[in-house]
């Protein structure tokens, strides 16, 4: 309401034009804060999955080869010690089960679980986990 027909605001019309404009800035910036916290989460869980190419995905099927989630922990963990040292083609030991990680991509690029007299070739480093 204007006072005496003047052009001014009357303090109230003000102070419920600062009160609302302030409550619709911080549910934009909470709702921003959300979707970041949101798109953070699923980015670094992304990134830290370690991704099995076709034929590592085969090789599991055909060989009947299942993992335990202490064994998936430990593989994501062997990659994490591999980038670290700078690997780029490794195997990764687990257990009784043998990977050829690619560390740049985290992508097994084949997996084995019958080591015995098996042959590793074009890898730069190993990992016993």
């Amino acid at each position: 309401m204007n006072i005496q027909n003047n052009n001014f605001a009357s303090i109230d019309e003000m102070r419920h034009k600062f009160s609302a404009a302030e409550q619709k800035t911080n549910q934009t910036v909470s709702k921003t804060q959300q979707d970041s916290e949101t798109f953070g989460t699923v980015l670094q869980n992304t990134a830290e999955r370690v991704r099995f190419s076709k034929h590592a995905t085969r090789r599991l099927e055909t060989r009947n080869i299942t993992m335990t989630k202490e064994q998936q922990v430990r593989l994501e963990q062997a990659v994490d010690q591999a980038e670290k040292k700078g690997m780029k083609e490794s195997l990764v030991m687990v257990d009784d089960l043998a990977f050829i990680l690619n560390v740049k991509n985290k992508t097994i690029v084949t997996a084995v679980n019958d080591t015995s007299n098996a042959v590793f070739t074009n890898i730069d480093g190993a990992i016993i986990n």
